[in-house]
């Protein structure tokens, strides 16, 4: 009998050691439940995606993936192979277009990922020219992306951007705190393709996704003829003539692509192509910069010049209205960029973009060197809002047909 007790005994309290056991990792299952429920709304664990993106590629027919340019470079190491880029082409079903688009887009920290989709989910501007019948081609630049970063020739790596500095001057999600960076038209920023209640800020899901696509960049000077140089390879690789698209930093190589193939350039729209000529204006940078007019690196003028300092400038009294800065031009008569006449060429900037008090300077050194261009503010074609990374805006898809209509009247 005793022994049956001891039994029961026993069992009852393993009984209510499972019973205790269950309610212990109800309660751990709940707390962290709990947690994972706070981290969701915590800003490092934001996931704008609902699902895996995809898109159809119907009215693509081919796809190729490959790098041009690249030289040995002798180093205490070793040779390293160094300034190749890394291209992707797709080729649509039926081309409505026989002359293919190159799209010349990086700033400091951006790579071509930003023509693929864009930060709330939506199909890039890669999509929306080849389902329109456009080759297309894009690139990673050297030492970005999936081009190779050497160190000790490449320069530093400079980091991405801060989350407080993407705020300030892409998205209107805060203004910036020291007055010398701020601009007049950023109160007009409305274009940032998210409906959070913290818009265009750290911890807006759709802002922290961006931030993801933000990567390192190197600073060696040579970055801008090395690119070019592997542009000139590309485009004598395609041995047809191209459509340019420039945007941003990298748009300066685009120009001395054009510059050394004028006659395989069929059109160029420069989106805010970095800039101004002559003096930087690019928030508080001052200084000499694009010192060639459209680079730093020399460019055909017809009289010819050796230097750039045989370009005779002179900055105009004011800018052309308020919020505008006075822009450097050529004194008369003006050196020609010979290569360049002949090429049409559209220049576009963001209503409320920071390159917006300068941006028209591009385009008035163009005309002043014999190069017609268009200059067109955006919210003047119906398209308002937009800041300097307009391909990753909510009326990102708008731009892409505003600049095919232009193309389709410029280029036969």
């Amino acid at each position: 009998m005793p022994g049956i007790l001891a039994r029961k005994s026993e069992a009852n309290l393993k009984e209510k050691m499972r019973t205790w056991f269950v309610v212990v990792l109800a309660l751990v299952s709940l707390s962290y439940t709990n947690q994972i429920s706070a981290a969701a709304q915590d800003q490092s664990y934001s996931m704008p995606l609902k699902t895996v993106p995809t898109f159809s590629t119907e009215n693509i027919a081919r796809q190729g993936h490959f790098y041009v340019g690249g030289k040995w470079v002798e180093t205490p190491a070793g040779h390293r192979m160094r300034g190749a880029m890394y291209v992707e082409v797709w080729v649509p079903k039926k081309i409505r277009h026989p002359y293919p688009l190159l799209f010349v887009q990086a700033g400091g920290g951006q790579t071509s990922i930003g023509l693929l989709q864009t930060p709330d989910g939506r199909p890039g501007w890669a999509y929306n020219f080849v389902n329109a019948g456009y080759t297309v081609y894009m690139m990673d630049f050297p030492g970005r992306g999936r081009a190779a970063f050497i160190p000790g020739l490449d320069g530093d790596v400079i980091p991405p951007r801060t989350g407080e500095l993407m705020e300030q001057v892409w998205t209107g999600g805060a203004p910036p705190p020291n007055p010398q960076r701020s601009w007049p038209q950023a109160s007009k920023y409305s274009a940032w393709p998210s409906n959070a209640p913290n818009k265009g800020q750290i911890g807006d899901p759709v802002f922290d996704y961006f931030a993801k696509t933000e990567l390192n960049f190197p600073s060696a000077p040579d970055m801008e003829p090395l690119s070019a140089e592997d542009l000139v390879q590309l485009v004598d690789l395609i041995a047809k003539p191209v459509i340019l698209l420039l945007h941003s930093r990298l748009a300066t190589s685009g120009w001395l692509l054009a510059d050394a193939r004028p006659k395989m350039i069929k059109a160029i729209i420069a989106a805010e192509a970095w800039g101004p000529p002559i003096q930087n204006a690019e928030l508080d940078a001052r200084g000499p910069g694009h010192i060639w007019g459209l680079t730093n690196f020399p460019m055909h003028y017809d009289p010819p010049i050796k230097d750039a300092s045989e370009l005779q400038t002179v900055q105009e009294a004011k800018g052309d209205a308020p919020g505008l800065l006075p822009c450097w031009v050529q004194k008369e008569p003006a050196h020609k960029l010979i290569n360049l006449i002949g090429i049409p060429v559209l220049n576009v900037s963001g209503e409320a973009s920071y390159h917006r008090p300068y941006a028209r300077c591009v385009a008035k050194w163009l005309n002043g060197a014999g190069v017609k261009t268009e200059y067109e503010n955006l919210e003047e074609v119906g398209l308002r809002g937009n800041g300097h990374q307009m391909m990753s805006e909510k009326n990102s898809a708008e731009i892409a047909e505003y600049f095919m209509t232009w193309l389709d009247k410029h280029v036969r």
